[in-house]
């Protein structure tokens, strides 16, 4: 018996003896974080799968993994042998699971989860969709403490503050729009729990959780006062210094749960329920007392303003010289034949480590090589290791977190000969990645309908992708940042002026290859006429794109002078930070076609 089925086992006696007929392991922290620290790499423990998004049900007769089709071929491939089947979500994100629960248990069964680990809005969606069904539910249950007797430590990490000349705001500042939002919506206080959202009201970083310079953390807000619950060990006297001139008191951050279950029952708290854990929640004295809604911050720090927007061309920049030089570097590798993915991960982290204010990747570098690069989430592993071979396709996903911002970035190259489905299905996804960057739209339009027009080039085909088109990027925080997503959801998110997005169609061929081409963009306003405003994008990110692997002849010539464009703005961007061989390799791959 391997060590996934003797945790499963373990599990399912735990279960028995507790009368417990079915649990569930959410993908999340306290701070129902999308990048988790070790100690709540839960799934990955019990399972051995490693997707960042997904969620696991066990019961006596059965045990799954409710995941998006983004992790379909992976997790199929790390759930074997572990006793764990993999169940395909039909709607991304969707909770599911809640409907298996009540076709498979009958009337009085227990399904228990642990609630520090669960938002509001599912343990919601649980109880009432179960309770009616006459089951019972315990959400203050930790089984995998009895069970993971190696567990991490939670991380200590140390934390610092950016200055308000990188964010262009002060935390005195923003606490006064906060304020002011929660005044507006008849609360006293207002809760935070999310890392990325403490981060940028308190302009605080750090490196708790891989790739996303975050702390942990909890905030208090009041009209008067600000608490911010964190490890003060991990703070410089001259960081906490200067938070307390900012009217910030620090507290231990596990003070967090008595701190809010001795609140006088006088405040009405403004809570996210979808970034907020079901446990903290019911802690409040009155529930009759939240207002419930998006953090004002979320939406806050999803406007750029110009100091960050013009930090972010900086990097970008930055970011396009490093793969500039990297993608040079890999042409002149592949005539040698001494790649693999593992080497090609290590050599990008070197090339942006040269530049000037890069702190670390943005997430985990996908460096994929022909079939791997049909899995949209695919990462190098020791077991996974792929040669370089010397025809077919390569993809390469990764980005960077600079002290003055974060990139997010995907290229295709040949490796040598391809062939005319390989070409095909690059020029096609060229096409949808430039009709989203260049549309103009009515401002109050949503994400959804970005998705949409950017999709077309690859409906006309009968082609399709089961990602999202685009997501938020933070300024020096997560990769992934919201509230704005391009998708097929029915997000109600305006596009507003000065969001960074991507845009990052794809087409999979399970087996075969992967394409996958992405920029960020920030809107930005395009004109007004008689009919309204309307917005449109600035490409923000500063790569050449492979032309070599394009059958022009499903292009447009409108598709062809934004290529050639936006090459001659690359290569005027990043030539004059370059030698002589670089310029020249990279004018060869910049020339109009």
């Amino acid at each position: 018996m391997n060590g996934y089925l003797k945790r499963l086992t373990a599990l399912r006696e735990i279960m028995r003896d507790q009368k417990i007929d079915a649990y569930i392991i959410p993908a999340a922290d306290p701070h129902i974080s999308e990048y988790l620290p070790a100690h709540y790499q839960c799934i990955a423990y019990v399972s051995g799968f490693t997707g960042s998004a997904g969620t696991l049900v066990v019961t006596q007769a059965f045990a799954g993994l409710w995941t998006d089709s983004r992790y379909f071929v992976q997790a199929k491939e790390q759930l074997k042998e572990s006793g764990f089947e993999l169940v395909k979500l039909k709607v991304q994100k969707a909770p599911e699971y809640i409907g298996w629960l009540s076709e498979t248990l009958d009337q009085g069964s227990t399904v228990a989860f642990d609630g520090k680990l669960i938002a509001v809005t599912t343990a919601k969606e649980i109880i009432n969709f179960l309770q009616p069904r006459k089951m019972i539910i315990n959400a203050r249950v930790d089984l995998l403490k009895q069970i993971w007797s190696d567990r991490p430590s939670l991380p200590r990490a140390e934390a610092y503050l950016i200055p308000p000349s990188i964010t262009g705001e002060n935390t005195k500042s923003k606490l006064d729009r906060v304020r002011q939002y929660i005044v507006r919506h008849d609360a006293t206080a207002h809760l935070i729990s999310s890392l990325d959202d403490i981060a940028w009201l308190y302009n605080i970083r750090g490196a708790d959780v891989k790739c996303n310079p975050v702390v942990l953390s909890f905030s208090y807000i009041t009209v008067e006062k600000a608490y911010l619950f964190i490890d003060k060990n991990k703070l410089h006297l001259e960081a906490i210094e200067s938070l307390e001139t900012d009217g910030v008191e620090l507290k231990p951050y596990e003070d967090i749960f008595d701190f809010i279950r001795l609140l006088n029952s006088d405040e009405t708290i403004f809570v996210d329920p979808v970034k907020t854990c079901y446990t903290l929640y019911t802690m409040i004295p009155q529930y009759d007392r939240i207002i419930k809604g998006t953090n004002p911050t979320t939406q806050f720090k999803a406007i750029k303003n110009e100091v960050e927007t013009a930090h972010t061309r900086q990097t970008m920049v930055k970011d396009g010289v490093a793969l500039t030089k990297f993608f040079m570097w890999f042409e002149e590798q592949l005539n040698g034949g001494l790649l693999d993915e593992l080497s090609i991960v290590d050599q990008l982290f070197d090339f942006r480590s040269q530049q000037e204010s890069f702190v670390n990747d943005s997430f985990d570098t996908i460096a994929a090589y022909g079939p791997h690069a049909a899995l949209p989430h695919y990462k190098p592993t020791a077991d996974s290791n792929s040669n370089i071979g010397t025809s077919g396709l390569f993809l390469l996903d990764s980005g960077g977190q600079y002290k003055t911002g974060t990139t997010d970035i995907t290229r295709v190259v040949p490796c040598g000969p391809t062939n005319a489905e390989e070409t095909k299905d690059y020029t096609l996804v060229l096409k949808s990645l430039i009709e989203g960057s260049t549309i103009l739209f009515p401002e109050s339009s949503r994400g959804y309908q970005i998705d949409a027009i950017t999709r077309k080039a690859l409906w006309d085909h009968l082609y399709n992708y089961g990602h999202g088109t685009g997501h938020g990027v933070g300024f020096f925080l997560n990769v992934h940042e919201g509230p704005q997503v391009f998708n097929p959801s029915n997000n109600d998110t305006i596009i507003e002026e000065n969001m960074i997005t991507s845009i990052e169609p794809g087409l999979y061929r399970e087996g075969r290859h992967g394409i996958r081409i992405e920029n960020l963009v920030l809107s930005k306003d395009a004109g007004t006429s008689e009919f309204g405003n309307f917005m449109g994008f600035e490409t923000l990110s500063l790569c050449y794109i492979d032309t070599s692997l394009i059958e022009k002849e499903l292009l447009e010539q409108k598709h062809l002078s934004w290529l050639n464009e936006y090459h001659q703005q690359v290569y005027d961007a990043l030539s004059p930070y370059l030698n002589e061989k670089e310029r020249q390799w990279l004018k060869e791959k910049t020339k109009n076609i």
